[in-house]
């Protein structure tokens, strides 16, 4: 049994999220981490957890535009190129996979909307499995950097994501 942890991250705070959720995922079941750019195409992926994550942009999933915008304010130059979540998840119809979704999120202000809803959304409409609602971990500002304790945070969410995972139970 195996996990694949695909992330976009655009100043580091996420990909932090994403190593994290992977240790914890580790602990449980062998998990691959994957940049979305150098992801495969969603149709293509045999594993038993697939857990997605990305920052929230403009209330949800990041565009071209709100990409750029993140580079103009200093965001990593492989955070811009290529595609995001939204690119990577719109490109496949149908994916009947075990899921779980995460994202960063500005603390303050705390602004509606959460690319981890979002995601989960889509991957839903695709016939995947949702396994528990996604989550969400907080950042300083929009560049960040992580709020005290939330990688820790994202290493426990990891492990119970992927027990859930072995137990073949939802947990909504």
């Amino acid at each position: 049994m195996g996990a694949i942890v695909v992330y976009e991250s655009m100043f580091g705070n996420t990909e932090a999220v994403a190593r994290a959720v992977a240790e914890g995922i580790g602990s449980v079941m062998p998990v691959e981490l994957v940049e979305v750019n150098s992801a495969p195409p969603l149709a293509s992926m045999s594993t038993d957890l697939l857990v997605v994550g990305g920052p929230t942009h403009a209330f949800g999933l990041s565009r071209a535009n709100t990409r750029a915008d993140a580079k103009q304010r200093g965001a990593r130059d492989e955070a811009s190129s290529g595609l995001g979540i939204r690119e990577w998840l719109e490109a496949t119809e149908s994916a009947p996979l075990r899921v779980a979704t995460f994202d960063t999120h500005v603390k303050k202000p705390n602004l509606p909307g959460r690319a981890s809803h979002a995601a989960e959304r889509r991957l839903h409409r695709m016939g995947c499995e949702i396994l528990t609602r996604g989550m969400s971990f907080y950042v300083d500002g929009y560049d960040g950097p992580m709020y005290a304790g939330e990688v820790d945070r994202a290493r426990k969410w990891g492990t119970e994501v992927a027990r859930c995972a072995l137990s073949g139970a939802a947990s909504r």
